[in-house]
């Protein structure tokens, strides 16, 4: 599966709840779009997302499920990414080739590495550590991740936000042959190719792809703050 992702794009098609592509029908849209525009795979919330995606495209699913204002406190009100054990087993069954699971120490604390082992020995599919940090890399690796994302680099208390892509975390990571996946931040395909070229095996992107709503108000609030034309004589 790694290999068959290899060098490639994988588009995540979610919406958060409010938003107006927040229902299974659009997400099957985006992910058809995503299908005819060439991406090798799909990164889809919860496992009715899954399930939809599955059926309705011929490519394989990275399967997360986001957790919106439960009892985790995280940083910028932000989901916590499939943080239980539950969650992973749902996304395995409905069809996720890859499970993404969140192994950071914001969420997990001292127990990130046994939950990325729990689930790495019971669930049946291949593990996705999302993490902020390479020191958080490292140990979802060694802990037994197949693959690790960048996914959460500038989202959680320990890594400071950064515009674009945390590229130098993707370096130090593959460069100790860690299969890395960059992911998050990527707002452009210049971008996407310096992932590649900082040793990610695939690379993600979501928003810059799937959020007309997101490229909208960034359109129309940059002409809002436009000076004004002078007038013509």
């Amino acid at each position: 599966m790694i290999e068959e992702l290899e060098g490639k794009l994988v588009v995540s098609c979610q919406a958060p709840p409010g938003h107006p592509l927040a229902n299974t029908r659009s997400i099957v849209a985006l992910c058809r779009c995503a299908a005819q525009g060439g991406a090798a795979g799909l990164r889809v919330e919860g496992a009715k997302g899954v399930r939809a995606a599955r059926a309705a495209v011929d490519l394989p699913v990275i399967g997360i499920k986001k957790i919106w204002n439960g009892k985790h406190e995280l940083s910028g009100a932000r989901p916590a990414i499939t943080p239980e054990i539950s969650d992973a087993f749902e996304l395995a069954a409905a069809g996720a080739s890859i499970v993404a699971i969140e192994a950071t120490m914001e969420l997990h604390q001292e127990r990130a590495s046994a939950y990325v082992k729990e689930v790495c020995r019971h669930v049946d599919a291949l593990i996705m550590a999302d993490v902020s940090t390479l020191a958080e890399g490292l140990e979802a690796y060694n802990a037994g991740a197949d693959l690790i994302a960048t996914t959460l680099s500038g989202y959680t208390s320990g890594s400071p936000y950064q515009h674009g892509p945390d590229l130098a975390l993707v370096s130090e990571l593959a460069s100790r042959g860690i299969p890395t996946v960059a992911e998050g931040h990527i707002t452009s395909p210049d971008q996407a190719v310096a992932a590649l070229e900082a040793g990610a095996r695939f690379v993600v992107v979501g928003r810059a792809i799937t959020d007309p709503l997101e490229r909208t108000t960034a359109f129309a609030s940059a002409l809002a703050t436009a000076l004004p034309r002078k007038a013509e004589p």
